[in-house]
């Protein structure tokens, strides 16, 4: 719902107030509302509102009790902050907002830094103590809401957005090679804390950092559920797991309504964003507002999946929109999303989104969307193989499924001075996996899946996509009470119907047959998936540019190689290489690095 900023001094200094106004400007597409900034001592904070809740200016942010000696700003959304106000009125504190951003501020006054577990929602803050000088930043359980460092000698800065802090100034912006890697080995995923530039970090999600005035950290990871059989759903069959996950989500999906301000839904007419309005339906939702993107056709593939959207719209009677994108619209909206996005993301959705949250944006302020059903209810083709497999087994698998490209691959692709030594992207799939808490092969990779790959790819890219255009959306498969309910479920019952199997069971019970038994989509936009002659226009473009040629990131004879063949090449996953390569300069070049 907003964009938060600012800077903490350790050298005795006062904050850089010009450069906390400067990201927080950048911010403004986050938070077109409001704005505000706060200085005292070491510590200034700086915010952008989108109003959602309390739409008075008592709301506004930053938020300050004086009488606690507290000021914090605060993105993302506290689903149960009514409940939670009338908790801490009992412990004796008075509101005079009636903004879940109060409940944060309190929340902190009274359980300190374990406020975060009375929350339910999405969430970055940041929490200045007055009398200590200390700065408390957090992040939610699943890292829906983002939260970027920029650590320099004497001070910290912090910014919603990556561009924010570029837009501050003095950030490092050589390349981290091991992030790069990563990059090139899981189709552009970086996993928290770093980022494709050594002076960027993230906060890990689940976290809470305390910063004290001189510069020390401590870090409290305070969640993270376990991929076991647990005692207290043991006898349960697959009707009384389909009833438990039912329940849960429409919980979820009841929770994400909270609003001052009406909510829609994005539909792609698959199982889960139908599943999404069918529940609200049940509610009693009337007039729901969904929203379906599509794009024309290229190389014989389909880009839209209009008919099972408003086949879905028409049995619920939905106050339905429907966006179809020509092709040649997709290589001018392209600079626009690589704009928007904090880091580089290849998925050729990302376009189809940032479109989309344009139209949406114009009608609703806030939105829920169907991201991360498959990660944890194991949706996606390459579960089985792993659950074929033992625990020893599994890395090994896990990279032969997942993988865009070996350590061996990638050494005739990038320049020798971006390779790291070892196989960094291996070895943290093996660190991951072997930690403790999950009772089998598949459990270790839906939980990799849970808390690394979804939240820095389709987590990151919604909320990068949806809040360029002042747009919140709200993600009920990532209800943390849903997540380790899934993260229970014996893995048979997921993987069953071709995967997803209890999800289905559960979509059968409010949604048509054909509805939840029809192919899986994945949202294709065939202009980029098939390098149409704008994109690779585009593409050429970017390559030969002078800051890619002075940075000299890949191989001269692969660039060769691709550029010759531009749909021929695809990584191990199918997706187009050509892409994957250039959009890194794309990115890179668009906020002016290097």
């Amino acid at each position: 719902m907003c964009g938060l900023s600012g800077e903490i001094r350790f050298d005795g200094g006062r904050p850089d107030l010009a450069a906390v106004e400067r990201m927080t400007d950048r911010l403004a597409a986050r938070g077109p509302d409001g704005r505000g900034l706060w200085s005292q001592g070491a510590i200034a904070l700086g915010h952008r509102r989108l109003k959602i809740i309390d739409l008075s200016e008592r709301a506004a942010q930053p938020m300050t009790d004086a009488e606690a000696g507290l000021t914090c700003v605060f993105n993302g959304c506290v689903y149960n902050y009514e409940q939670l106000r009338e908790e801490l009125r009992g412990l004796g504190h008075r509101f005079v907002t009636t903004s879940d951003t109060e409940v944060v501020l309190k929340a902190y006054r009274q359980w300190g830094t374990d406020f975060v577990r009375h929350f339910v929602g999405m969430f970055a803050v940041a929490v200045a103590e007055h009398e200590t000088g200390r700065l408390v930043l957090a992040r939610d359980r699943l890292g829906i809401k983002p939260l970027y460092l920029a650590a320099r000698p004497g001070r910290l800065r912090f910014a919603s957005t990556l561009p924010a802090l570029l837009a501050g100034g003095g950030v490092d912006t050589t390349l981290d090679p091991v992030a790069v890697h990563h990059y090139m080995s899981w189709q552009s995923t970086v996993p928290a804390p770093r980022t494709v530039l050594a002076g960027v970090r993230k906060l890990p999600p689940a976290t809470v950092r305390v910063v004290e005035p001189d510069g020390t950290e401590r870090d409290h990871h305070y969640w993270q559920p376990s991929y076991t059989r647990r005692s207290e759903f043991a006898g349960m069959g697959p009707e009384e797991w389909r009833d438990a996950v039912l329940r849960a989500l429409r919980t979820a999906v009841r929770r994400r309504m909270v609003a001052d301000v009406p909510v829609g839904v994005l539909l792609s007419g698959g199982l889960d964003s139908s599943l999404i309005v069918a529940l609200l339906a049940e509610e009693g939702q009337k007039d729901l507002a969904t929203f379906s993107v599509g794009f024309e056709s290229e190389a014989d593939e389909e880009g839209d999946e209009f008919f099972y959207s408003d086949r879905v719209a028409r049995h619920f009677g939905t106050d339905h929109h429907q966006l179809m994108v020509p092709s040649d619209r997709v290589s001018t909206a392209l600079d626009g999303a690589v704009a928007a996005m904090s880091e580089p993301m290849t998925s050729h959705d990302v376009v189809a989104f940032h479109l989309l949250s344009e139209l949406v944006s114009k009608e609703v302020s806030v939105v829920q969307s169907g991201q991360g059903a498959d990660e944890v209810f194991a949706g996606y083709h390459w579960y089985p193989a792993l659950a074929a497999v033992g625990r020893e087994e599994e890395p090994e698998r896990y990279a032969q499924v997942y993988f865009d490209r070996s350590h061996a691959e990638l050494a005739r692709i990038l320049q020798p001075h971006m390779l790291p030594d070892g196989d960094p992207s291996r070895q943290y799939i093996r660190t991951h996996m072997a930690a403790p808490g999950a009772e089998t092969a598949l459990d270790a990779a839906l939980r990799t899946e849970a808390h690394v790959m979804l939240v820095d790819d389709p987590v990151k890219r919604v909320d990068n996509m949806t809040m360029d255009w002042g747009l919140e959306a709200r993600v009920p498969f990532l209800d943390h009470e849903l997540v380790e309910l899934a993260a229970a479920c014996p893995p048979d019952l997921k993987l069953a119907q071709g995967g997803k199997g209890v999800l289905k069971d559960a979509g059968r019970t409010v949604l048509p047959a054909d509805i939840v038994d029809r192919p899986k989509g994945y949202f294709p936009v065939p202009a980029i998936r098939h390098m149409a002659a704008p994109v690779l226009e585009r593409v050429r473009e970017a390559l030969s540019a002078p800051a890619a040629r002075r940075r000299g990131i890949f191989r001269d004879e692969y660039l060769a190689e691709l550029l010759k063949a531009p749909d021929e090449h695809r990584t191990n996953r199918g997706a187009n290489a050509l892409w994957q390569v250039a959009l890194l300069e794309i990115w890179l070049q668009t906020h002016g690095i290097g």
